[in-house]
């Protein structure tokens, strides 16, 4: 008996920074009745994030690329607009390009104060934002096989969304450097492949029962399934400033997925490799990002990666017609467009602005949603 297709519906949470309008540095202690105003207009689509200059929003289960653009569109425009009211703006940039992190304030939570506490100065590093999606299959073991082959693609879909080249005042020379500053976290980057639901559980168990972790949601990797939701979540994503190129992102997830479902039922699947040799690949877009180049390893080469989504979106397209995304996955190709060539040589330590109250502008590129 063949296996009921996946429904690959789709989530996708967002975190935004929190910047004074005047100034342009981070907001590192909002007035609480922003929050409760966020929460009044768009309900518990909005939360808290770890600092206090934070905020995430999640659409809901979404059917289509279209529908979570126009929720996501929702999102935005409501964070923007209830911020403005207290002289705030949100940013989608996975880092702030000068804002210093011994400056910030944990949010005021139990799950937060005992993060801060096991992790010290690692977590209060972590002035960073990504982006996640979530995309339902409601089969378990299903779960973990789709997970083991999608994490090829992991560097790919990074690629494409790579926003945090700059790091307390510097330009680091990484397209994404907040990854750098993520996998200081234990239990990050490329997970390892399971065999089943039930090994995947057998070791979840047992970091649970040694007391290193409370659950499944301490697993920070690039992709695990998820422990609230029949879903696979997708979090190697720095966060687009752009809506369409995030939505772009989503729907090339989602169709990969539907791709790796159809080959197997045709009894055929995608090949995996190594979590090391994906590493690599992901190294390599967190430095250049969608200008550069990954190793195809089937070839055993490196790719332009302008190439390699072209390739990419060759094999996936009959899947997004099917998923009726065929526009939306299209749209991956303006982003290697407008890509900027990766720093050759970033070696000064030049800031690249001060934070101060008479700047009248930002000192790098960023958009309010």
């Amino acid at each position: 008996m063949s296996l009921a297709a996946p429904s690959l519906t789709i989530g996708i949470e967002e975190e935004y920074l929190l910047v004074d309008r005047r100034t342009r540095d981070l907001a590192s202690n909002p007035p609480e009745a922003l929050m409760a105003a966020c929460e009044a207009r768009i309900g518990g689509r909005v939360t808290r994030e770890f600092l206090r200059a934070q905020v995430e929003v999640g659409t809901g289960i979404c059917r289509t690329a279209g529908q979570a653009r126009a929720e996501l569109a929702e999102l935005r425009h409501a964070v923007a607009e209830v911020a403005a009211g207290f002289g705030l703006a949100p940013i989608a940039a996975s880092t702030h390009p000068f804002a210093r992190w011994h400056d910030q304030q944990t949010t005021p939570k139990d799950r937060y104060a005992a993060l801060a506490r096991d992790l010290q100065g690692v977590a209060r590093r972590l002035v960073i934002c990504g982006m996640h999606v979530h995309a339902g299959i409601e089969d378990a073991d299903l779960r973990i096989d789709l997970m083991n082959q999608a994490a090829y693609f992991l560097p790919h879909l990074l690629c494409l969304t790579t926003s945090s080249p700059f790091w307390q005042g510097e330009d680091t020379g990484l397209k994404s450097y907040r990854l750098t500053v993520f996998e200081s976290l234990p239990r990050t980057g490329i997970p390892d492949q399971f065999a089943s639901w039930a090994e995947f559980q057998r070791t979840l168990d047992r970091l649970v029962g040694a007391g290193i972790i409370e659950d499944g949601t301490k697993l920070w990797w690039d992709i695990r399934p998820s422990v609230r939701f029949p879903t696979l979540e997708m979090r190697v994503t720095d966060i687009c400033t752009r809506i369409d190129d995030a939505i772009a992102v989503a729907a090339l997830y989602q169709a990969l997925l539907h791709m790796l479902f159809r080959l197997r039922q045709g009894n055929q699947r995608w090949r995996t490799y190594l979590p090391m040799l994906v590493m690599e690949n992901r190294w390599r877009a967190q430095r250049y990002g969608a200008a550069g180049s990954l190793v195809d390893f089937g070839k055993g080469e490196t790719v332009p990666f302008a190439a390699l989504l072209d390739e990419m979106l060759d094999v996936v397209r009959a899947d997004a017609d099917t998923l009726g995304s065929v526009a939306e996955i299209e749209h991956a190709r303006e982003i290697v467009r407008r890509a900027p060539a990766p720093t050759a040589n970033s070696t000064s330590t030049t800031p690249l602005c001060k934070p101060g109250p008479t700047r009248p502008r930002p000192c790098a590129p960023w958009s309010t949603p």
